[in-house]
């Protein structure tokens, strides 16, 4: 079989799972922009993360979706069937992403990319010397096939969200990041164990059994060692 025929399969059956994938007919049933708003929502809803009136940071947050449910959280009234709500907000949200996202209603967008540090400069001033309750990361890194160069990556990536997070959030606040079992995932369990008071790894249901994706919910920062 050569490559191009094998390629089409694939592609074709990938469409034809997504087509049917329960989560993707939620997802346009209750107006999200993706499936991804159904990973925070079973993470949300384990561990109650989301109160009206907190300071949300949502990075990688393109194409919206998981600050269409933070914006859904934080509002007095949701919209019919539990989906993207509009109105009133009770609290702030600043989304963040190296690709353009069409605007959620009432949430801050700032494109640029996490890893430069005037953009970490950039979303601090956002914030407007608040301190963050809850920070959210879906962010992943284009995987090139090379198991070690890939887990390199995502580490820089939880490693910038974890120091992101001991510098602009609330003691008592929670972060969430996107990981992958293999290569450096125990080192990451270990990192955040030395960083939070409470760690659970989560694989939401809307995960497809497929993938490798987990998440890692640190709930409680640890003083600095020279603070203890």
């Amino acid at each position: 079989m050569n490559t191009k025929t094998k390629s089409k399969k694939v592609n074709k059956a990938w469409l034809n799972d997504h087509i049917n994938d329960p989560y993707v007919k939620m997802a346009k049933r209750d107006g999200y922009r993706a499936r991804a708003a159904y990973k925070l929502k079973e993470i949300d809803e384990s561990l109650q993360l989301i109160r009206p009136g907190d300071l949300v940071v949502d990075l990688g947050s393109a194409p919206g979706a998981w600050s269409q449910y933070v914006r859904n959280r934080m509002s007095p009234k949701t919209a019919v069937g539990g989906g993207a709500a509009v109105g009133e907000l009770n609290g702030t949200i600043i989304a963040l992403d190296l690709l353009p996202m069409e605007p959620v209603e009432g949430a801050l967008f700032m494109q640029g990319d996490f890893r430069e540090p005037v953009v970490l400069q950039q979303l601090a001033h956002a914030m407007g010397g608040r301190l963050a309750d809850l920070v959210v990361s879906d962010m992943a890194p284009h995987l090139s096939g090379v198991e070690s160069a890939d887990a390199s990556r995502i580490t820089h990536l939880v490693e910038l969200a974890l120091e992101f997070s001991q510098n602009h959030m609330k003691p008592q606040g929670a972060l969430v990041v996107k990981v992958f079992h293999g290569s450096g995932y125990s080192q990451l369990v270990k990192l955040f164990k030395e960083s939070f008071l409470v760690v659970k790894p989560v694989k939401p249901k809307a995960s497809r059994d497929k993938s490798s994706e987990t998440f890692l919910v640190g709930i409680g920062l640890k003083p600095p060692p020279l603070a203890r």
